[in-house]
């Protein structure tokens, strides 16, 4: 039985870095075109790759809860700071969210009265930011 080439390895492994470096850095790629990675122990940050409506914003948070922190559907997303600049990127457009209203210090205001809104406090549960992510077409 022939070992492989360690060469060969060494090549596969580096092209994998590119791909691999941004989830190991901590931002998550949910699949309609954001990243999104946590600013503190209780927020987390969503930044769009591209320009688009509060529906990209709630579809990230959403994945994100999910897939990440594990939160069911019915838990509630709020937004802890509208729309504002990235801590995380420095990008122009982010917006910051919280499973964790208190602990983010932010005063929930009810629900979302437009998903375009994006205002601190409102909220939706992962189910309806789910639903968003359906209605939007992947862009990855």
């Amino acid at each position: 039985m022939k070992l492989p080439n360690k060469t060969g390895i060494a090549i596969v492994a580096m092209a994998l870095v590119p791909i691999l470096a941004p989830i190991n850095a901590g931002a998550f790629p949910p699949r309609i075109g954001t990243r999104v990675a946590q600013v503190t122990g209780a927020i987390f940050e969503v930044v769009p790759d591209s320009a688009g409506g509060g529906s990209v914003y709630w579809c990230g948070a959403s994945e994100y809860a999910r897939l990440t922190l594990g939160a069911g559907w019915r838990t509630r997303i709020y937004i802890a700071r509208g729309l504002g600049t990235s801590v995380t990127t420095g990008r122009r457009s982010a917006v910051q969210f919280t499973l964790d209203p208190a602990a983010a210090g932010i005063t929930p205001t009810g629900p979302y009265r437009s998903r375009n809104s994006l205002k601190t406090g409102e909220s939706m549960s992962v189910q309806e930011g789910n639903r968003l992510c359906e209605q939007n077409p992947v862009s990855r």
